[in-house]
């Protein structure tokens, strides 16, 4: 029967091994950032901080600007393309009054560079509206007074539009959470909430009257 011997670590031999793999470690780490590092500076993109041309897709269709790479989306569906229903306010992303959705999401204008938004697609104010026919959510935030300044109404409307997208039978609290980073200093939030609650309960009786017809005609 053959013995194993024993193995005596010293507490120096034991701090001294800790030490070279805490050491390679750190190697290990600081390789890996250099590569990404080195990785990065070949696939550089700058561009700047002369103005350059920029194709974005709004309300369905193409437009291109040329714009300094610093402008954001905001400034540039203003100042560029005449989109003036999106209100820049605190531009600092507090008070949501520039929300637009990019993708379908509500997004700030404020907070975004136009450079960056190139390949999405961008839904304004302007964009909900087909025609002079304006999206059950407007029509009904006239129909409530849901507006007095009217420099967040748009913001509002966007993302209680946005909300009625994705969910069709909304509660009181889904509606506050909705706009709760949309700043109404005028305090017309009930008439908000009416106003989006209407347009759901609206859109479930439409609902229910096709299933009606569709099943009277089978």
């Amino acid at each position: 029967m053959s013995v194993t011997p024993k193995v005596e670590v010293s507490r120096r031999g034991f701090l001294k091994g800790a030490g070279l793999t805490a050491a390679t470690t750190v190697l290990d780490s600081a390789a890996a950032i250099a590569h990404e590092a080195r990785e990065a500076m070949q696939e550089d993109r700058s561009v700047g901080p002369n103005a350059l041309p920029v194709k974005l897709h709004v309300n369905g269709q193409d437009h291109t600007v040329t714009i300094e790479p610093r402008y954001t989306l905001a400034e540039t569906l203003r100042d560029n393309l005449g989109l003036t229903g999106t209100k820049v306010v605190c531009d600092r992303g507090s008070c949501s009054a520039c929300t637009i959705w990019m993708d379908g999401i509500p997004t700030l204008a404020c907070m975004t560079l136009a450079i960056d938004s190139v390949g999405r697609k961008i839904t304004t104010i302007e964009g909900l509206s087909q025609g002079d026919r304006m999206h059950p959510v407007q029509a009904a935030f006239v129909k409530h007074d849901a507006m007095q300044c009217g420099f967040c109404t748009p913001g509002m409307v966007m993302s209680c539009a946005a909300l009625l997208e994705r969910n069709h039978d909304p509660q009181l609290a889904d509606v506050k959470h909705a706009v709760s980073g949309n700043l109404c200093r005028c305090g017309t939030y009930p008439k908000v909430f009416a106003a989006t609650l209407e347009v759901a309960q609206e859109g479930k009786r439409t609902a229910r009257l096709l299933t009606l017809n569709t099943a009277v005609e089978a």
